[in-house]
Formats: C-alpha cells, structure tokens, sequence
C-alpha cells in the first residue's frame, strides 16, 4: 500500500525554523518527483518545493527561494523540508506529493499520491 506520511509541523515563533519529513512506504521515492505544497484557509494549494527523481533538480516558490531547502534520503526513503525565517504567511498544512512523471512540477495536479498534511502555525 502506497503511504506518505508528514511530521514535524508545529507552533513557532517569527524567524524561527522547522524540519518537516515525508516518509514513503510502498515504493521506492528514488524514481519520483517529490513536491512540497501548503494550503492556508481560503486559499488555494500552492507548490512550495520540488525536486527531481533523476538528477537532483530542486525547484522552490519566489516566497520560500533563500529560506526553505528541500532534500531527499534515498536510504530512508524520505524526504524533508528546512524552513528556516519563517513568517507568520508560512502558516498554512503542508503536504508532500510524489508523481511518477511530470513535465510541470511545481503544479499540485501533476501529482499521483498525497499525504495527509502537517499543521505549521508561524505567531508570536
């Protein structure tokens, strides 16, 4: 059985930082794209990180671009996310996806399977 599985989300504080993780089972990760999105109340799912399955390529939002690293453990099968300089507009439930081919990746619909989502919350 195909399962993503997100921790790592929390509380913290403006210009603090977090490490979520994506866990895979059921498959290899080593053969699929991986992508970060998040999704804040009324708004729509935005691609926040993604990174290729063949050569590493990452790819991040304009957002994010500096503050967020996305990286992948192929001998875990699991994928992570640095978020350091987090705003209160990082809050939002981030997913991890994962999609066999994609020729735009940074789109949520390219992506086959879908974790259930970490909470962020960034305040004081």
């Amino acid at each position: 059985q195909v399962q993503l599985v997100e921790s790592g989300g929390g509380l913290v504080q403006p210009g603090g930082s977090l490490r979520l993780s994506c866990a895979a089972s059921g498959f290899n990760l080593d053969y699929y794209y991986i992508g970060w999105f998040r999704q804040a109340p009324g708004k729509e799912r935005e691609g926040v990180a993604c990174i290729t399955s063949s050569d590493g390529i990452t790819y991040y939002a304009d957002s994010v671009k500096g503050r967020f690293t996305i990286s992948r453990d192929n001998a875990k099968n699991t994928v992570y996310l640095q978020m350091n300089s987090l705003k209160p507009d990082d809050t939002a439930v981030y997913y991890c996806a994962v999609a066999r081919w994609a020729s735009l990746p940074r789109e949520p619909y390219e992506y086959n399977y879908w974790g259930q989502g970490t909470q962020v919350t960034v305040s004081s």
